[in-house]
């Protein structure tokens, strides 16, 4: 099976070609473009390609890629949102994602992020190279004693209550499928509704699936029933949060610190340098402009150990397409 690997990082070839001797019936080419409509024609010759959540496999991709009879997409993300998969289905192409890479690397990241925008670190560590060593405008919150409200209690949110427990924080859940084992365990206090879980929630994580009824969740109205002071963290996907509502609540002095890896509009940018552009929106720049804002540019899975499983996953599933044999678990999408 040849597979053309689009927006390559040094990193994912390190990582893909440390587990690659493994599949001795796989090659891989790689290019640092990404896959696009005006760049699908590069796959001629391919059996498959390979594309990460800043692609863009809409239809025309898709009939694009059809044409040069690709007939598998391998995502290397969990998140498949860039992916008409109706589409897909119809011109018969079958797409796989990485259904679960590292819960706990994300977890440990949602609470580093929390940490640094409640403790203001970023603030300090700036003031500090510039040999200003006062404390006024740094003060956060104790969060032992606390409680924190998971929204999505997933692999990832799970491995964020046991986290949030090492805290000594109280953990109340919010999921449309409660994990009553989660409860069993001592992971989560217990299970509430969303409206609960704001109002009595001190530190608040999003792990929740983006889909058209959790689309901008944290709103003017989510955010006027939570605490004031309340710390927001987003690991999961941009459109959880409206951005406008979000900047209204912070500075209404309704979100204490906000933590955000991930927010709507951020496609253009993810894993782009820009430094030397004029940015076309001002969001970024607006957020950043706060002094309880963290913002990191969809990093919250990045580890070593992260990237390991994202590449032998992706290989078992060209392996599985290739041989006619089981997906992983949870990673075949149409």
């Amino acid at each position: 099976m040849k597979i053309l690997f689009y927006g390559t990082a040094s990193y994912d070839k390190e990582s893909f070609d440390k587990e690659l001797p493994a599949y001795p019936e796989i090659s891989i080419d790689y290019t640092d473009t990404n896959l696009t409509p005006l760049t699908a024609a590069l796959a001629r010759g391919y059996d498959a390609v390979c594309a990460f959540v800043n692609a863009d496999a809409g239809a025309l991709t898709l009939e694009m890629l059809a044409a040069q009879n690709v007939k598998l997409l391998l995502m290397r993300c969990a998140g498949y949102d860039a992916v008409n998969v109706n589409m897909a289905k119809e011109l018969g192409i079958t797409v796989t994602r990485v259904p679960a890479y590292s819960p706990e690397a994300i977890a440990e990241h949602a609470m580093a992020l929390a940490l640094c925008a409640n403790r203001r670190i970023h603030k300090g560590y700036i003031r500090v190279r510039e040999n200003n060593f006062a404390l006024a405008g740094l003060v956060g919150e104790t969060l032992h004693g606390k409680t924190a409200g998971i929204i999505g209690t997933g692999r990832i949110g799970a491995a964020l209550a046991r986290i949030c427990k090492g805290f000594g924080m109280t953990v109340l859940g919010s999921d449309l499928y409660p994990n009553q084992k989660l409860v069993e365990e001592g992971c989560i206090d217990e299970y509430v509704d969303n409206d609960e879980l704001y109002a009595r929630a001190d530190l608040i994580s999003l792990h929740a699936f983006l889909d058209k009824d959790s689309y901008h969740m944290i709103n003017d109205e989510s955010i006027a029933k939570m605490k004031d002071g309340v710390i927001l963290v987003n690991t999961g996907r941009g459109g959880l949060v409206d951005n406008d509502a979000l900047i209204r609540g912070i500075r209404a002095g309704k979100i204490g610190a906000a933590g955000l890896d991930v927010y709507e509009g951020e496609n253009a940018n993810v894993y782009q340098d820009r430094m030397d552009e004029i940015l076309g929106t001002s969001i970024t720049a607006r957020l950043c402009s706060f002094p309880n804002v963290v913002m990191t540019s969809h990093q919250a899975f990045f580890t070593r150990e992260a990237l390991s499983q994202i590449a032998v996953c992706t290989l078992d599933n060209a392996m599985a397409y290739a041989q006619g044999g089981e997906y992983v678990q949870g990673s075949q999408v149409c």
